[in-house]
């Protein structure tokens, strides 16, 4: 007995319409397609967090005010944008190899147990080679398109925060982001290099405002995440001596900032503006460690305030790059 092929019968006793099952099937396609870009998106972004992106930008902002001192002027274009590209590669090397080194002490703190080696989203191989890779990249960078001073410094800048702080200091001494701290110096070398090829005293002053920066700048922020340091036994200045001494050290170093950005104004030569503007920069953040002090002394004046000045930190070193970078062009 001959029979034909009929169409499905649905729960209305109707045939199914093969167009409504298409659409369904075309749905899924739709959304199968846009779990896929959201996966290389939020795979795309793992990576890029791994980088600690607004990390590079205060190093960058460092690096193009040191160009156009170096310079006496605006650089040739091309070589801004090579040298920030490579600065760019060689941090976010170096950041990746320290969230790689670090994955252990990571989860241990709030503040970090969300980054992508922790969660699963990126996986340690990958983020080791992902690391090589951008290190690899920017040395070849430099010594390609810019110059062979700026590739050894370079090196030199991603080997003491990846061996230097991340593997032997930060673990072991209170004193780790001090000594750790001059990788972050390096971009004014790296940047000063890349235009005339060697290094001067205006720049080792200017790596010395960085340098004697960055602990008023990190201890801040690391007596506000003290409880993390101490669960994962990281000895931050903040975790082993109480609030007083870290405010008296904060003011030392502080001080010895405020004379290499005035040994800039006699050494590069710079004009009166900038010295004006290192002056009262450099009165105004002094003046917040001290009420910091004041307030570690005697709790009833307030509230400590250590992120307040961790905020006042970013804005003096910002502001006084780009006087750096203003004063070369003033008439006078």
């Amino acid at each position: 007995m001959h029979t034909t092929s009929q169409a499905p019968i649905d729960e209305t006793g109707l045939p199914s319409r093969p167009a409504a099952t298409a659409q369904v099937a075309g749905q899924s396609r739709v959304a199968a397609d846009g779990s896929a870009v959201a996966g290389v998106r939020s795979t795309i972004g793992a990576y890029i967090a791994l980088t600690k992106p607004r990390i590079i930008e205060l190093l960058l902002v460092t690096t193009l005010p040191t160009m156009i001192l170096a310079q006496g002027g605006f650089p040739d274009f091309w070589l801004v944008v090579k040298t920030l590209v490579g600065g760019t590669l060689a941090a976010a090397s170096a950041n990746v190899f320290n969230c790689y080194i670090d994955r252990d002490i990571d989860e241990l703190m709030n503040r970090t147990k969300r980054r992508p080696l922790v969660t699963g989203e990126i996986s340690p191989r990958a983020a080791l080679v992902f690391a090589t890779a951008l290190g690899v990249v920017a040395l070849l960078w430099f010594a390609l398109l810019v110059n062979a001073p700026s590739a050894w410094l370079t090196f030199a800048a991603i080997a003491i925060y990846v061996v230097g702080y991340t593997m032997i200091l930060k673990r072991r001494t209170p004193q780790n982001i001090v000594w750790g701290g001059i990788a972050g110096c390096m971009p004014v070398f790296i940047g000063w290099s890349a235009v005339t090829g060697s290094l001067s005293w205006s720049a080792v002053a200017l790596f010395l405002v960085i340098f004697f920066w960055t602990p008023p700048h990190y201890w801040p922020l690391s007596i506000k995440f003290k409880k993390d340091y101490a669960n994962a036994g990281v000895p931050m200045l903040p975790v082993v001596a109480d609030n007083r001494k870290v405010a008296r050290e904060m003011i030392g170093y502080t001080v010895a900032m405020i004379a290499s950005s005035l040994a800039l104004w006699w050494l590069a030569p710079m004009t009166w503006v900038y010295g004006v503007v290192a002056v009262g920069l450099g009165a105004w953040f002094l003046a917040l460690c001290v009420m910091m002090l004041r307030r570690a002394n005697d709790p009833t004046k307030g509230k400590l305030g250590a992120m307040k000045v961790f905020h006042a930190s970013i804005t003096y070193l910002t502001l006084l790059f780009v006087a750096v970078a203003v004063d070369v062009f003033l008439p006078f």
